[in-house]
């Protein structure tokens, strides 16, 4: 090989070998505090898939590093914020699932049921919905009747309430309007067992473009 086509070739090499330095190497094996305060810059960002994976590193890792917890409830809250609640609702159940015995839980099913109740956007659909929140509301104000959050509790309480009685009248009509007596009584008693009373509640405003499906 001639001089110049060793030069040029040494040239090519090294140009290969920067870009190879220059590529970023994958991660692994990283501390625990590494994998945290990337989840945190990822947040900041708004980058919350690169955070949810970014958890999945730091949990796989190091499933026993103390920052497990603060991990969690960051995450629940950036999604809940995001109004993304069913993956809000998946990091506070591992939360409760694995650290059930911590002095904060009380507040981590406060907002659990946060995160239900916000999911729940149309007042004349969801009826599963609102029946397990108020399950999990009722459940709430009876463990921790003292609970600072308890007055918020009891708000989201009532307001489910009273679209359950909206519901039960709505389907009441419906079943009117298709000549089932039966079940229009049925909903009908439903709404007189309801210690809210339909009197009591305003009119719901139902934008034109929903009004039409509903």
């Amino acid at each position: 090989m001639s001089l110049c086509l060793k030069i040029v070739a040494s040239f090519i090499l090294m140009l290969f070998l920067a870009s190879c330095d220059s590529q970023p190497k994958s991660q692994y094996d990283k501390s625990a505090i590494f994998w945290y305060n990337k989840m945190l810059s990822q947040i900041s960002l708004y980058r919350l898939d690169d955070a949810d994976s970014t958890f999945i590193s730091l949990e796989s890792e190091h499933r026993s590093s103390p920052l497990i917890s603060s991990a969690l409830m960051i995450l629940a809250s950036a999604h809940i914020k995001d109004e993304e609640y069913e993956l809000a609702n998946f990091y506070l159940d591992e939360y409760i699932k694995r650290f059930a015995r911590d002095s904060d839980i009380e507040y981590v099913r406060y907002l659990k049921i946060k995160a239900k109740f916000l999911a729940f956007k149309s007042e004349y659909r969801e009826q599963a919905l609102i029946d397990n929140t108020i399950i999990s509301i009722n459940q709430y104000v009876k463990e921790y009747p003292n609970s600072p959050y308890i007055f918020l509790a009891k708000d989201m309480q009532t307001r489910l309430y009273m679209a359950r009685v909206m519901f039960d009248k709505e389907i009441a009509s419906l079943y009117g309007r298709i000549d089932k007596p039966k079940a229009k009584g049925f909903y009908l008693n439903k709404m007189k067992n309801n210690f809210i009373l339909e009197k009591d509640i305003g009119k719901v405003d139902v934008p034109w473009y929903r009004a039409i499906f509903e």
